[in-house]
């Protein structure tokens, strides 16, 4: 009794760590090797569950866990609300557990393995790309990520994006957990880790690669912590005044730079125009205010040159749930009063826009929309030579979040092939080139700078922005695949138990008396 009190016991409260270890592969850790192995003792408390049900909620609670730790700070904004929702979210990777316990428990052979090498990764990527819809709280964390500043799945994401990297990074987790088992099991294993490494390897020598076209001259102006908008326009100004004579091709300020609708304050547009003149490029600035011309509030990326507004206006499409708006007010308006969530909605924009800047054709992102692969990809397909994200994570200064979020933009850039700059408000920001690698200083949460980077630019097309997101359509083919074969196995066992069961319950003959 005691062994079976101190299983059931382990598999109530092992998961929860179990599932939070892939999160040191992240920034500010930074442990990137640690995430090939890091799901292995999640995925062995999943096989050596007694049941299907015990593995099930295992792969719940290790998400649970996985999405309380990688996002824990956001604790000051949701309060205790941080816990619901991550066990909320944890409930993706149920299904994600039940599926390790069916083809890995007990003494898998050989086919199970090589079966279980291509649908357990399947079955994460189908948690990963249900929570990357927006009103779940989106693509933040994705495994993938995690590998940033790793050129070869940098090389990786260029072909399959960061669902092919995170893909492979639990292939190999699915093997590594396999190795105790039996010898037929251990040799496909060991299989599996070579073929993985045979597929990086021809990705590295034979993927297309981005072809150098010239560079641009790209000025980031990080403002940091100021007490009010009026204080951040004039710092902002103050350092914009440093880049006379600096020639960047363009200059870009942070997420919420302005807090002011330009069009109704036209000296400020004057003053903007006068630094566009004097640093002699253009500025895009961000402007996070109530609308002149349409109702609501408003975050917007606008252009202004030497002659004022330029007409070219982006405004956010995806927002941050709670952060920005809450999802169904009417029923989660209580949030307000647990935590920092927002007191009134924002307003989404309607399109995408490609931007021109003296020939330069850039396409920005505000803040969160980083993190979604698609974005940026589409941006690209419509002749973005450049990604320009503007950002703030003030709320969250002394966290892991602001080397979170600039570390995407290096999973954005190897993707499309095309650089990307990461404009904070506050820090951190970065800029990369179109491999994914670090291109210029990096500025960190401490500082106030305005710095020009020589940014490389390229032309050519990578795979992901030529075929999009392949790698999920086929491991949703191979789910769907699976489940009918289970079904049909599954019909025609039962119907073989019901038709010998008939047989068996037939009468012998009677003799008739005579």
């Amino acid at each position: 009794m005691r062994p079976l009190a101190a299983s059931r016991w382990a598999h109530w409260v092992l998961p929860l760590p179990a599932g939070a270890v892939p999160v040191l592969a992240f920034p500010a850790p930074s442990l990137w090797w640690v995430a090939y192995a890091a799901l292995v003792p999640w995925l062995l408390l999943a096989r050596t569950a007694p049941t299907p049900r015990v593995a099930a909620r295992t792969g719940w609670l290790g998400g649970t866990g996985f999405m309380l730790v990688m996002h824990h700070w956001l604790m000051p904004s949701l309060n205790v609300f941080i816990v619901l929702l991550a066990a909320l979210l944890g409930l993706l990777w149920l299904p994600w557990g039940w599926l390790v316990h069916r083809l890995l428990a007990g003494t898998p052979g050989g086919g199970r393995l090589a079966a279980a090498v291509v649908l357990v990764p399947s079955g994460w990527l189908l948690a990963e790309l249900v929570r990357s819809w927006e009103y779940l709280g989106g693509p933040w964390g994705l495994l993938g990520a995690s590998q940033w500043q790793v050129p070869p799945a940098l090389r990786v994401a260029s072909v399959g994006g960061v669902w092919l990297v995170s893909f492979l990074v639990v292939a190999v987790n699915t093997a590594l957990a396999a190795l105790p088992a039996a010898p037929r099991a251990r040799r496909a294993a060991v299989a599996a880790l070579l073929a993985v490494a045979v597929l990086v390897g021809g990705v590295w020598l034979w993927a297309p690669r981005p072809q150098p076209a010239g560079e641009a001259r790209i000025a980031v102006v990080q403002i940091g912590e100021t007490p009010s908008r009026a204080a951040r326009f004039e710092r902002g100004e103050r350092l914009t005044r440093q880049l006379a004579g600096r020639h960047p091709d363009l200059v870009v300020w942070g997420e919420s730079s302005v807090g002011y609708d330009l069009p109704s304050h036209p000296a400020l547009v004057r003053r903007l125009a006068g630094l566009s003149r004097l640093a002699d490029a253009p500025l895009l600035v961000n402007v996070d205010s109530r609308r002149s011309d349409r109702p609501g509030i408003f975050k917007s990326s606008v252009l202004v040159d030497g002659k004022g507004l330029t007409g070219q206006r982006y405004d956010k499409m995806r927002l941050v749930p709670f952060g920005e708006y809450i999802p169904a007010r009417s029923l989660l308006g209580w949030a307000t009063s647990v935590g920092r969530a927002a007191d009134e909605d924002r307003h989404r924009g309607r399109t995408p826009v490609v931007m021109r800047a003296d020939g330069l054709r850039f396409g920005p992102l505000i803040c969160f929309e980083t993190a979604f692969p698609d974005m940026s990809r589409h941006l690209v397909a419509e002749g973005a030579r450049v990604l320009v994200a503007q950002s703030s994570t003030s709320t969250f200064q002394r966290t892991w979040a602001p080397e979170q979020h600039a570390s995407l933009a290096a999973v954005r850039a190897a993707e499309t092939g095309r650089p990307m700059v990461h404009a904070t408000l506050t820090g951190v920001s970065a800029l990369f080139g179109p491999d994914g690698e670090r291109a210029g200083r990096r500025l960190g949460t401490d500082a106030g700078a305005a710095e020009v980077t020589r940014v490389p630019l390229a032309t050519g097309t990578t795979l992901y922005v030529r075929f999009g997101d392949w790698t999920v359509r086929l491991a949703l083919t191979a789910l769907a695949a699976y489940v009918v074969t289970e079904g049909v196995r599954t019909v025609r066992a039962r119907r073989e138990r019901e038709g010998g069961g008939a047989r068996g319950s037939v009468s012998p003959p009677v003799p008739a008396r005579r």
